[in-house]
């Protein structure tokens, strides 16, 4: 079995070729599309259900939702030249208090969807001017660009997709 590599353990090379933004927008427009492609057949008693001190479907989707803001916040910091990103709760207090799993998954989902969506125009609207401004990662302490943070949440999202991939396949 593979072992998969730590979020935060996880390195991120910067991105040369600006013009992959494009690309990787498409990515983060498919995920909720591939959330409800993964949940298609699967059973609501793997919604709620959660092993190894994992989060719940339901919550990885929320988390997910909970993100939204924060990406939409730092795309608007590079592309107004802020010298540094706002910092994430690393603790995820708002996934932790949030009472996601008392939720529908379709309400979850359409959730995620509405604010990635502004996310998406946000990303489409910039210039490029804006393309090449930087500002800071907290945690990675190193620059960032659109391209950079767009690839960013692209992996993040993808991350948690193989989460819920493995826990419907009850790893």
């Amino acid at each position: 079995m593979i072992t998969r590599t730590k979020w935060f353990d996880r390195k991120f090379e910067t991105i040369a070729d600006s013009s992959l933004l494009l690309d990787i927008i498409e990515r983060l427009e498919g995920t909720g599309l591939r959330i409800e492609h993964k949940l298609h057949n699967s059973g609501s008693a793997y919604l709620q259900s959660t092993a190894n001190d994992k989060w719940s479907i339901k919550k990885q989707i929320g988390h997910l939702g909970d993100l939204e803001p924060l990406w939409l916040e730092r795309i608007k910091q590079i592309k107004t030249g802020e010298r540094d990103l706002k910092a994430a709760d690393l603790s995820n207090r708002k996934t932790e208090e949030a009472a996601h799993d008392d939720k529908k998954v379709k309400e979850l989902i359409a959730d995620f969807t509405s604010q990635r969506e502004k996310m998406i125009e946000e990303l489409r609207a910039c210039t490029a001017d804006q393309l090449q401004n930087e500002s800071k990662h907290p945690r990675l302490d190193k620059p960032m660009k659109l391209v950079d943070l767009a690839y960013f949440v692209a992996e993040h999202d993808d991350h948690h997709l193989a989460t819920i991939q493995e826990m419907l396949n009850g790893r």
